[in-house]
């Protein structure tokens, strides 16, 4: 049973679900003649929730000694932040018409049909 399905019609009164896109790493990547390697990612439309961090999530984050902008992130779907022994990690979420890319940093909570993420908002160049 989803029950974040079930409060999101109240939540999204207060604060609107964000279109986004997840960019899910492939665990592929390119490399070019100077032997820079540039990842590769599947992309999929999600909406999500950007919130801040609650006390009990900023102590769960505790001693990861994360720093800049972060927040927590709801997103429909079931995603993993890193997980290295099946060698996942590094995904991001691409919010196009805020023109933000926010890394998955840590899951604070995966379930069947969502997850909680703490995200970090990351640098455009």
């Amino acid at each position: 049973m989803n029950l974040h399905g079930l409060v999101r019609g109240a939540i999204t009164t207060v604060n609107p679900d964000i279109p986004a896109q997840m960019m899910v790493s492939t665990g592929q990547y390119t490399t070019d003649a100077a032997g820079h390697r540039t990842p590769s990612y599947s992309t999929q439309d999600v909406t999500l929730q950007l919130q801040p961090l609650s006390y009990t999530d900023l102590m769960k984050v505790d001693g990861l000694n994360l720093q800049g902008v972060i927040k927590s992130a709801y997103v429909n779907g079931n995603f993993e932040g890193v997980n290295r022994p099946n060698q996942k990690g590094g995904d991001y979420l691409l919010i196009p018409s805020k023109n933000e890319k926010w890394l998955i940093t840590q899951p604070l909570e995966e379930w069947p049909d969502w997850c909680k993420f703490v995200v970090t908002l990351q640098v455009n160049t």
